[in-house]
């Protein structure tokens, strides 16, 4: 359960426990958290927490919410997001701290972006294999023939150490717009294929060498790399 560091047009700061569901903010007494400023709608957003995901949304506030500096209307929060409303500043924190920083800016969750997003998603990971690795048939393979789990140890920068697994039968991970790639567990192993990222931008990159709309099979040891962060891929029972 995280928690907002407010700090209002005055400098005053106050702390504020994300203990429910749905939190209110905007300029009128009866928010959750309200605050004095002529630049703050009414009703001027909510942050939603489920479990240890809390969520930002904009009520169609006059003046907009900004979040590390840009614009949103809805945004999944992270470690450190700073959330400015009017004349205040409101600094999220999570109580796992920047430890799952890593895991919860690179695992991209299924709606987040939208369902043209999604639908990318689907269509690319939906197509073959490359030649080299063909994919059976799904009803032709066995339950038993499930893979063992994998998963991505990051082998540089700050993070270096920390792990994702690849538990789901697809995994999103990168950053829209920059660099995004989908890693999907089939019967017969892992694959990766890249989904997105503007126009000519450069493909994440698998032992050195960019990855298409083709789906590739991930082998043990490869490396990954990911908006600048490089990843072993790594089967274990």
């Amino acid at each position: 359960m995280g928690k907002l560091i407010v700090t209002d047009s005055s400098g005053k700061t106050s702390e504020f426990e994300l203990t429910k569901e749905r939190v209110t903010i905007g300029r009128h007494a009866d928010n959750d958290i309200a605050l004095a400023d002529k630049a703050v709608s009414g009703h001027h957003a909510v942050v939603i927490t489920v479990l240890q995901e809390s969520f930002l949304e904009d009520l169609d506030s006059t003046n907009g919410t900004q979040v590390n500096g840009k614009a949103v209307t809805k945004h999944p929060l992270s470690h450190g997001d700073v959330i400015t409303i009017g004349r205040n500043t409101l600094r999220y924190e999570s109580n796992a701290g920047a430890e799952d920083d890593f895991e919860r800016t690179m695992i991209l969750k299924p709606g987040q972006f939208g369902a043209a997003f999604d639908a990318q998603v689907g269509k690319a990971v939906g197509g073959a294999p490359s030649s080299d690795a063909p994919r059976p048939p799904a009803a032709a393979a066995p339950a038993a023939a499930k893979p063992m789990l994998a998963k991505l140890r990051v082998a540089s920068g700050p993070n270096a150490g920390k792990e994702l697994e690849l538990s789901k039968a697809l995994t999103t991970i990168g950053k829209p717009g920059v660099q995004v790639a989908a890693v999907t567990r089939r019967a017969d192993g892992y694959y990766i294929v890249h989904v997105g990222g503007d126009t000519g931008s450069q493909r994440p990159l698998v032992n050195g060498q960019p990855i298409d709309t083709q789906a590739r099979k991930l082998s043990h040891n490869d490396t990954v790399e990911l908006v600048g962060t490089k990843m072993t891929f790594l089967m274990h029972p």
